[in-house]
Parts: structure tokens; sequence; C-alpha cells
């Protein structure tokens, strides 16, 4: 008997419903316990079986005592619908994996002077993208971030600058948009800012590193404008400026269309802003036409909701 046969003896094909059954009382050993274990009712239970073997064409059980013995063609039959099982049970075990696999991953290069307001107002719309993703944020210098960019470790880079000319990596930049600075302090500070920018002068200041693309911007302006603080601190990482800034430790420079989040979230004031000073953003790919779901999207939010006019 051929696996080809168990299917052809029916005009409408073998019920597996029958076949399971059969499968059941052969390895519980009797109709009464098969029928236990399946719910249902020995009657029940016989009865498929024996539409099975009208099927097949074969008796499959023979009494032994108390019990069933499997005859030729049963043995026959049990070793197909062990391997009939067997199958079902990995195509189910293979469908339930595929089905919880894991997201396909975005990866995100993040300069760690890209403020994290900022960074979050710029990834948070992936998140409703109609096929999701994991998101995998790497922060650190820009060469570094470049570099892991031209070994395809990362999707785009956020950065405060283009690709510096002269570098030996294939990229794209893409102009995210730009913002005034603004300078901001907690309440104790704020509250002696009655002229702005001139309540800089001789304050405590607390700047960007000087890896950050503004830093060069904003001392030029200090000057043309005379302004001379007490720089107190310089900082690589934006959240642990503010983070100083908020303990009273000094007045701050960061990108006006920020204002509202980061009062709120360090509890400080807006003090002034300067529209001559400003800071872009840039995204940074390996595709000169982007065409990365993810990438679009990100772009497509600094455009029309973050840098719109």
């Amino acid at each position: 008997m051929t696996f080809g046969s168990f299917f052809s003896k029916s005009s409408d094909g073998m019920n597996l419903k029958h076949l399971r059954y059969f499968w059941a009382v052969s390895h519980a050993g009797s109709v009464a316990h098969a029928a236990k274990q399946l719910h249902l009712t020995p009657q029940t239970v016989s009865a498929q079986i024996k539409l099975l073997e009208e099927d097949l064409g074969a008796g499959l059980f023979r009494p032994a005592g108390r019990g069933l013995q499997l005859t030729e063609a049963g043995r026959v039959a049990l070793a197909y619908a062990d391997e009939i099982f067997s199958l079902g049970d990995e195509m189910a075990t293979a469908l339930r994996a595929h089905g919880n696999r894991a997201l396909p991953a975005f990866r995100v290069g993040m300069s760690n002077v890209v403020p994290k307001s900022l960074a979050f107002r710029l990834l948070a719309p992936i998140g409703a993208m109609p096929e999701p993703l994991r998101l995998i944020c790497r922060e650190g210098q820009i060469d570094w971030l470049l570099t892991e960019l031209a070994l395809h470790r990362l999707d785009m880079v956020v950065a405060d600058r283009p690709m510096p000319p002269g570098i030996a990596i294939r990229g794209h930049s893409h102009r995210l948009g730009d913002s005034p600075i603004a300078f901001y302090a907690a309440s104790g500070l704020a509250d002696k800012c009655a002229v702005f920018p001139e309540c800089l002068n001789g304050a405590p200041l607390l700047l960007p590193g000087p890896n950050a693309a503004i830093r060069s911007e904003i001392e030029r302006w200090l000057g043309e404008t005379r302004i001379a603080p007490q720089v107190k601190g310089e900082f690589d990482d934006s959240a642990l400026m503010k983070a100083f800034a908020q303990a009273n430790g000094g007045f701050f420079p960061a990108p006006a269309i920020l204002s509202r989040e980061i009062s709120t979230r360090y509890g400080v004031r807006e003090v002034g802003r300067v529209d001559s000073v400003r800071e872009a953003f840039w995204l940074i790919s390996t595709e000169r036409r982007i065409s990365h779901p993810a990438v679009c999207v990100v772009l497509e939010a600094a455009r029309t909701a973050l840098f719109s006019p």
C-alpha cells in the first residue's frame, strides 16, 4: 500500500480526522482509552475508524483479549500516520516560529551632540509604520558612526553636520532642517536675566563640546556681541549638559524648536534666542535617492513637522 493510495480510496480524499482517531486508538491500545483522550464516546470513535477501514478497503484492527491488535494493514497504516502527524507537528512549530520571529531591524546612528528630544521626535513616527520594525539606536561620535555606516552596520546616521569633505566613505548627506539657537536656565538664573543677551555677560555658561558644529558659531556670536560669560563646563552629551543646568549650573544653548520639550523636561526657561546662530541637522545614508521606507519616514517627519516653517 503506497502513501498515495491512502488518499485515492475516496473521491473526497482521506478524512484526516478518521486517521487521527485510528492513530489515537493504535497508541492507546483500546477504543475506550483513546475515546477518553479525545473527549468522545467509544461508539463515536469506533464508527469513525469503521469509515476509515471502508475507505481504505482493509481491516486495521483485530480483537485481542480486552483490547485491539493491529492487522498487517494496520501496521502499515500506523507507520504512515506517525509520519503524517509528525510532519503536521513540525509544520505547526515552524509556523509559530515564523509568526514570532524577530522584527526586521532598523539601525540608526545618532551623533552624541544631537539633542535627545530631537532624536525622539525624528524617530517616533517609525513606530506607526504599517510594517513594524525593531529600532536599534547607536550613539557616538560622527567618525565612528560613519565607519559603521560604511560597513552596513547602520542604515542611517543623524548628525549636526554633513559628510566631511575628503572622507573615504561612500555616503550622501540629506539636510533635515535647522533651528535658531535659544539660551535656557533654571529659574534661579533665569530670574536674573532681565535683558538678553547682556545678562550672559559674566554669567556661568555651559557649552557643547568642541565636536559640536554649533560650538564655533556660538563662540563667534559671543565675540561679535562682546559678551564674555564664564564657561563653567563643556559637554559632548547634550542631555548631561541640560542636567547640570537643571541644578542651576549655568545657562546653556539648545535649538529653539525644542523649547517646549526642554523647558518641561528639565524645569528650565528660555531667556532669549539668537536668530543669526542656527543649528542644522543632517541625515547621512549610503543612498543618494532614499528608498528605505523607514529613512523616508524620518525625512518626512523632519521636513513636514519638526522643521516646517
